[in-house]
This record gives structure tokens, sequence and C-alpha cells, in this order.
């Protein structure tokens, strides 16, 4: 039976607190250059509706990491949606690879393509949820401070697919999560129900305000994101007006955080708006250690969607396939 990787609220807190330790074992091994080769000739076909750094490098170095590829596929390179429906892609690629990532603009497309897809899919983006990035947050939050129950998040501005997310894990996984920010930007209802019934039963506090400065008070980590995106373009005027200057983050605002708590932001950043370049260069970020972090997590999730799936050839029979292979070689005249 496949496992898809889609939403957070689709794990356990048993099994998220698995992949911060997988991603800790994974990151070691990694830095050692002692990982084995676990996806050995296995393919992951990574979609994309729109541009990535951090999401495709990540993904790209992993599967090579473990012994595998990946093949970028861009708008225009395929038929996603276009001349050729989402199932039929997700059927067709299903029969070639052995996992799917995928960036899309449209949330109830990946659901569609994992629907039809036999192969794991993972969620590199939609717009509503960035599971990928904020399980790399946390175990990120997890190096910095050694726990992960009982930290205060705070996260500060528009209710973006990572701010949906982040809530949606940290109340998961006991992580008291506050979020600032104007009344008109706050989660979706539905969104909020489901944090608020996660965090009864892990016992984690969650707070909606537009009280930035109290929100930031007992702050572990303070947490901010674009205040817009793609296709809301059309908004930066009057988002611009609703956030500025008070829902930044900046030297001010932080001088009113503890003095260890520790500032976040998931990139591509807008310097100078909802973040500055003092704060974001400064001694208290964490910023590049969480870019950093998404090849360990891509590492981590791969293996545990992919490897235990494969059917991996028994050593000898590698051998006999090499010893063949040299042997029809040896014939070859150059």
């Amino acid at each position: 039976m496949k496992k898809d990787f889609i939403d957070i609220q689709d794990f356990s807190p048993e099994e998220l607190f698995h992949f911060i330790s997988l991603i800790e074992t994974v990151k070691e091994a990694t830095k050692a250059r002692e990982l084995p080769n676990l996806l050995h000739k296995a393919s992951l076909a990574m979609i994309f509706e729109e541009p990535s750094t951090r999401t495709r490098v990540s993904f790209e170095v992993a599967m090579s990491n473990l012994g595998g590829h990946a093949l970028y596929l861009r708008p225009g390179e395929i038929h996603l949606g276009a001349r050729e429906t989402i199932a039929d892609t997700a059927r067709v690629l299903s029969r070639m690879v052995d996992g799917i990532e995928a960036r899309l603009l449209h949330h109830r497309d990946i659901l569609e393509l994992a629907e039809y897809s036999s192969v794991p899919v993972i969620n590199g983006l939609t717009d509503l949820q960035h599971p990928t990035q904020v399980l790399s947050d946390v175990f990120t939050m997890y190096e910095h401070s050694g726990k992960v129950r009982g930290l205060n998040l705070t996260f500060v501005g528009d209710s973006t697919n990572v701010a949906n997310s982040l809530m949606t894990i940290a109340t998961k996984m006991g992580i008291n999560y506050t979020q600032a920010t104007p009344k008109k930007y706050q989660p979706l209802p539905e969104l909020l129900k489901t944090a608020e019934e996660n965090a009864r039963k892990s016992g984690s506090l969650l707070q909606i305000t537009e009280d930035v400065e109290d929100a930031v008070k007992e702050a572990d980590f303070i947490y901010t994101d674009l205040w817009w995106w793609v296709g809301q373009e059309h908004e930066a005027e009057e988002r611009l007006k609703a956030f500025m200057p008070r829902f930044q983050v900046n030297s001010r605002l932080l001088s009113l955080a503890p003095d260890h708590a520790l500032v976040m932001h998931c990139l591509p950043a807008s310097r100078g708006m909802e973040i500055t370049d003092e704060v974001m260069d400064g001694e208290r970020s964490i910023v590049f250690d969480q870019a950093e972090n998404r090849l360990h997590t891509e590492e981590a999730i791969l293996i545990a969607l992919i490897y235990p799936r494969l059917k991996q050839p028994l050593t000898t029979e590698n051998e006999i396939v090499r010893q063949r292979i040299e042997n029809i070689l040896s014939k070859f005249t150059y």
C-alpha cells in the first residue's frame, strides 16, 4: 500500500516524531558522506507549475545522494491538465517512475494526482499547503532548542500555505502556536477548526491575534513569510497597507521578544518588506539553516515513502549481471 505526503494532517504525532528522528539520522550520514544508496536506480518525477529553488534542488540532490534519479518536468513540457487529464498523467507516470513530487498552483490538483497515482505523491507546495517545508522547520527548531513539545512559535503575517501547514504541524506536535495578522488575513475557518482539535489532543496552545507586540513576548521562534504570492499581485497595494509597518519583522519587534528568540523565514524573502536585512542577516536568524535542512528532510521523506516499496536485487545477482556485461564488453573492438 502506498503512502502519500500531501498534508501534515494525514500523519499522526508519533509518525511526525519518527520523521524528525529520521531526518536527524540522514543528515548526519549525508554530512559524513555515508548515506547508503537506498534508492538505487529509483526515479522521481518532479512536476513544477511555478519556479522553485529550494524544493527543486533539495529533491533533485536528495535523489542523487540516495543513488536514484530525478526528472524535472516544468510547465509546457508535459500536458498536465491541458491536453491530458491529471488522472491520465498520474497513470502514465506511475508506470515509469517510483514516486512523484509536484508543486502545483491548486491543492485540488495534487489531490487528484495522488488519487490516480499508484506510486507515492509528495506535495512540494500548493496554494493551500507546504508540508515538506514545515517538517524541515520543526526539525530546525529541534536542532536549535533540543526539543519540540512546549516550544513557543509565533508566526507574523499573512495566512500563507506555509502558515497553514505550520499551524497544523505545531498543534499536532505539542508546539504552542500564535499567529499575529490583520483580521482579514487570518486562517480559513476550516483549517482553524482542525488546528483547534489538534491542540485539544496534544495540549498545545493556539492563538490567532492582531496584537503582534503581545504575540512575540514569549516566543522561542518568530517566523514570517511573503505578504503576497502568485495570483495575488493585484492585491499588493492593499496588502502592503495592511501589513506595513506593524507586521514587519524588524529590530523593534525582535526587541520585544525574549533574548533567546530566533527568526525564521521559508524563503524567498522580500527583503525590506516582511523582514528587514538587519534581522534576516543578524545573529538571531536561522533562515539559512532552514534552507539547508530542506535537503535532509526530502531525503527522509523519499526514504520513508519509496524505499520500503523497492525490491532491491541481491548482491550476488548484481555480481552476475556485472560479469555478464563485462564479458560482452570484452568482445568489442574500438
